[in-house]
């Protein structure tokens, strides 16, 4: 956790420059007909950006549980080390056995009804870690993540699926490095602007000497935001599909 707020200033602008010149620097047609570029530019529509700013956001979102999680469960509730890592493994079991199923769903029902399902799940399980952990304890918090993480399998099967669909073939794997980049964004935002919202909230950046009530609070700022972050992302998303059924008719 140390120098967290070093990682940001220099690896973020780093992170956002090379999603800059991956879209600004590639050709925007073909150079030799037997080997033609990748035509990126003329590729990123508006549901293709909404795709990896939503992106970004959710990870950002994922990244900050696994940050404040620790400090929350540790010095606010008062766990010890291994009831923490108990607690924190909740999320990743339910992971494993939510990931095909989510992507089974989005075969069946279409990526657009389980994208919302998977953003409204973040959104409501955001919600829930900024206030139901500070009322009922370690049952709240997995409960929050019960609905947390089955949302992000959601979100993630879905909106890959979506940010896929009208890309051909020649174009597929280069969308793919753009949704692993924009993700990687959102983890390393996540883990130090998400950070500096929790030392705020808490008031100090000493975690391990703060009061569980100075925790407390910091974890519920930290995750109100973070649900009003998937709140706007709900907004986005639905703006764009707004402007491409239009675009259709």
């Amino acid at each position: 956790m140390a120098g967290w707020r070093g990682i940001f200033w220099v690896q973020v602008p780093l992170a956002a420059l090379a999603l800059i010149l991956a879209v600004t620097m590639l050709p925007a047609e073909p150079v030799r007909e037997r080997a033609p570029a990748v035509r990126l530019r003329t590729t990123m529509d508006r549901n293709l950006a909404s795709s990896l700013l939503v992106n970004i956001v959710v990870a950002a979102v994922m990244m900050t549980r696994l940050v404040v999680g620790p400090f929350y469960l540790s010095v606010g509730l008062g766990l010890s080390a291994s009831q923490v890592g108990f607690v924190m493994a909740v999320g990743p079991v339910i992971s494993i056995f939510s990931g095909i199923p989510s992507g089974r769903l989005v075969d069946a029902w279409g990526s657009d009804r389980v994208l919302a399902a998977g953003l409204a799940l973040l959104a409501t399980g955001a919600l829930l870690l900024a206030f139901l952990p500070n009322v009922i304890g370690v049952a709240g918090y997995v409960l929050s993540i019960v609905v947390l993480t089955p949302g992000y399998q959601l979100f993630q099967a879905a909106n890959n699926t979506a940010a896929l669909a009208d890309i051909s073939t020649d174009l597929r794997g280069t969308v793919s490095g753009l949704l692993g980049l924009s993700r990687n964004i959102g983890l390393i935002a996540g883990a130090s602007a998400m950070g500096t919202v929790f030392a705020f909230g808490v008031g100090t950046e000493e975690f391990a000497r703060a009061t569980p009530l100075a925790i407390a609070w910091g974890m519920r700022l930290t995750f109100f935001l973070a649900g009003a972050m998937m709140l706007v992302a709900i907004a986005v998303k639905v703006d764009v599909g707004a402007r491409l059924r239009e675009m259709s008719h």
